[in-house]
């Protein structure tokens, strides 16, 4: 039954690549799965400081909005969160002190009157501006993350992580899966539909372009090639593994670098084809995948980590940096912090010895250099 509810989840959060409403029914399959009260997939956008709960299950919408109104700027999970690495999976635990947390101001105001008392998180995206990340809540019922709540986790994330990297690619536009290959051939990134052989069944009109000017994709005989054999081993892995069904992919080609002779930097993402209206999709062409192809983006350094890095700070000296930042006076920090006032200012003397300023103002300055949507 375990094995049967882990492959209609899989399924659920690829056919939410295609269609977003079914992010809903994935989310709250994933709290079963992991043993959780609530879930959410939500990303940060560091430039306009705002948070999008772009899908949740299982929070009352008084609660969550609540939360975006009053809680999530002063969130003391944050500043550790996001410093996470794609497919990290932590608990609040690995975040910070569970004394700490529980003297919080979240903890105390928002989470504790739900029951909720610990969240399991995995990031799925993260870039220079924004990061991405999947949370399931655990009530008190479902205790506190245990291992078993992290090894289903990571068994998720890298389907959430394709999911949501197809969905951006198809710019989350609702498609009928039906009449998929007409319904792509507009799309501004290569498609492609291929059998589990990596033959090109359809080419939409995009990837046929790319395929006529053989510079990032090309066809050996009638399978689609690249020109790293690296990327092309990848790539023929990930074809073989869609005939598992969804679960067959795991972790295997997620986001496919593929770079052309002249240099320039390209990614695929593969969409298995294996179930429901998705297996439709395929159906008239015989194909086992849909491979997207598209040129990558310039993927720099989080903010956070080059500001973490530049002057070796730890995670508790990030919390009260970043708070410093939000809400100014130690006294204010403190509560938010669930530490006490003279806690706050020994970690704001090592941040002014580490950084090489003397006054608060510095430090917001020093952050604004780092992070433009915090400014002084």
């Amino acid at each position: 039954m375990e094995l049967e509810l882990l492959s209609q989840l899989i399924g659920l959060i690829y056919d939410a690549a295609l269609d977003p409403d079914q992010w809903e029914a994935a989310l709250e399959m994933t709290c079963q799965f992991v043993k959780g009260g609530a879930a959410s997939l939500s990303s940060i956008d560091f430039s306009s400081r705002t948070i999008n709960i772009q899908k949740f299950w299982g929070y009352e919408p008084d609660h969550l909005q609540l939360y975006l109104d009053r809680y999530w700027k002063i969130n003391p999970l944050a500043p550790s969160g996001m410093r996470m690495a794609i497919g990290a999976v932590a608990s609040n635990n690995d975040l910070m002190p569970r004394r700490q947390w529980e003297a919080s101001r979240l903890y105390r105001e928002w989470a504790k009157p739900q029951g909720f008392v610990d969240t399991i998180s995995a990031m799925v995206e993260k870039s220079t501006t924004a990061c991405a990340v999947i949370n399931v809540v655990r009530h008190e019922r479902d205790g506190l993350a245990d291992a078993q709540a992290r090894e289903r986790m990571e068994l998720l994330w890298p389907h959430f992580r394709r999911s949501v990297l197809i969905g951006k690619v198809i710019e989350l536009h609702k498609v009928e899966a039906g009449a998929l290959a007409d319904t792509l051939d507009g799309l501004a990134a290569a498609m492609f539909l291929v059998d589990a052989g990596g033959r090109v069944m359809h080419a939409n009109a995009a990837g046929q372009a790319m395929l006529d000017a053989r510079v990032v994709v090309h066809r050996a005989g009638d399978k689609l090639a690249v020109h790293d054999p690296q990327a092309e081993r990848a790539l023929h892995d990930a074809f073989a593994n869609t005939t598992q069904g969804d679960v067959g992919l795991e972790g295997k080609g997620i986001a496919i670098a593929l770079r052309t002779r002249a240099g320039d930097n390209h990614v695929a993402h593969v969409l298995p084809l294996a179930a429901g209206a998705r297996r439709k999709a395929g159906a008239a062409h015989s194909a086992v995948a849909a491979v997207f192809v598209r040129k990558a983006a310039f993927k720099g350094s989080h903010p956070i980590d080059v500001l973490a890095d530049s002057f070796n700070l730890t995670p508790a000296e990030m919390r009260v940096l970043l708070m410093i930042v939000e809400l100014g006076r130690v006294p204010e920090v403190a509560p938010v912090l669930g530490i006490s006032e003279a806690t706050v200012r020994a970690h704001l003397q090592r941040l002014f010895i580490k950084t090489g300023t003397s006054r608060q103002a510095d430090l917001v300055k020093l952050v604004a250099g780092y992070m433009s949507p915090l400014k002084a």
